[in-house]
């Protein structure tokens, strides 16, 4: 698959047992429809998670075509305070998160901060950064 952000391709990552696709080049990951809920622990945070997610048209933020049918993305807000802007596919094939954004999004949705998701995206991120 390749990145929608930068057109490398990306590699498959597993994090507790979901894999997702990465790029190396820009850092941003493409999970598939359902894979951000499987990252969460509790039916009670994925039902959070899943009513802050809120669609908006009028953002200006250029649209990344997705990966799997190259559509337009929409613009996505994660959050009552419209605090993290993310893309998801028209047709509900996934969603589209920026550097670091993954790990922002599980932590927003997350009851347990050091829950082992949260730890090995800090693991990845904490990585990357010290290239």
């Amino acid at each position: 698959m390749l990145c929608p952000v930068c057109k490398n391709p990306m590699i498959v990552l597993e994090l507790d047992q979901v894999e997702i696709d990465y790029c190396a080049s820009c850092e941003g990951v493409w999970l598939d429809r359902g894979e951000l809920e499987l990252l969460l622990d509790t039916e009670q945070e994925r039902a959070r998670l899943l009513n802050i997610l809120i669609e908006d048209d009028s953002v200006k933020e250029k649209s990344y075509p997705c990966p799997i049918c190259g559509k337009k993305m929409n613009k996505v807000f994660v959050g009552e305070e419209k605090k993290i802007l993310i893309d998801k596919c028209r047709k509900n094939h996934g969603l589209w998160l920026d550097k670091g954004e993954l790990r922002s999004v599980i932590e927003l949705g997350s009851d347990n901060k050091e829950s082992k998701v949260i730890n090995l995206l800090k693991q990845i991120f904490e990585n990357s950064a010290n290239k």
